[in-house]
């Protein structure tokens, strides 16, 4: 770590490099959940319920039983999606369209972090391995909608989600977009490995009051992410920095 700098509208920043490391990127790629709207929004607590609700009806378990189970699936196979298909053969589109049946009223629309959006060079993506209705209504719920080229679901990905190489190459292949001019936007630092590799720049969002954790773990542990080249718990602020650096 190079050391930390100050950021308008953003306080100290955790990173390893100069903001003008976003020079020349052609196309800026986000996460969805818990990146394009803040943790604290608590939208996803409500599609972890509707899995855990999914998996206590499909196995007859108890709440307790099926959120344990939906964890494990989760980290053996990358989501329960996965999981659920390869272990129990669900039907993959009665799954997605129960999980993200949720209260998307708690989103407040964000004209800011939009017009920060509009404002990057060059073209954007939404990356999610959540399905396309979700991201439209995610987005239609922030009032970002309009702000970006297209939509890379799980269902692009045929199913197969993030972390895995394979799915990253098919948005590379559909998108057509140049990763060593790319940028990439996450709140899970392990989808975070193949973007770095390939080259892109790598942002990780993490949730707002949390930073000294992070800074804390990352002098404690000596840089334990190579692969995240800069830290934000506000995307916004972060995006209008990136644009006063790049000019």
């Amino acid at each position: 770590m190079t050391g930390k700098q100050s950021l308008p509208n953003e306080g100290p920043q955790a990173h390893r490099n100069d903001l003008r490391l976003f020079k020349g990127v052609e196309a800026w790629v986000f996460d969805l959940d818990n990146t394009l709207y803040p943790h604290e929004a608590d939208l996803f607590t409500q599609i972890n319920a509707q899995i855990a609700r999914y998996v206590q009806k499909l196995l007859d378990l108890g709440h307790d039983e099926a959120m344990a189970h939906q964890k494990e699936l989760y980290h053996e196979y990358g989501t329960t999606l996965r999981g659920l298909m390869t272990t129990h053969n669900i039907d993959p589109d009665d799954y997605l369209q129960f999980v993200h049946d949720i209260d998307y009223s708690v989103l407040d629309p964000n004209p800011e972090l939009g017009a920060a959006i509009a404002a990057l060079p060059g073209k954007k993506f939404i990356f999610t391995n959540g399905d396309r209705p979700h991201a439209e209504r995610t987005a239609a719920a922030l009032g970002i909608s309009d702000h970006f080229e297209d939509i890379f679901d799980i269902v692009s990905a045929d199913l197969v989600p993030k972390p895995n190489r394979e799915t990253y190459d098919k948005f590379l292949g559909q998108t057509g977009i140049s990763p060593a001019r790319a940028a990439m936007f996450e709140d899970l630092a392990k989808n975070l490995h193949v973007p770095h590799a390939l080259g892109m720049c790598t942002t990780l969002i993490i949730p707002a009051g949390s930073r000294h954790v992070f800074e804390d773990s990352w002098d404690l542990e000596g840089e334990p992410y190579p692969h995240v080249d800069f830290v934000t718990e506000d995307l916004t602020g972060f995006l209008k920095a990136v644009l006063g650096a790049i000019g």
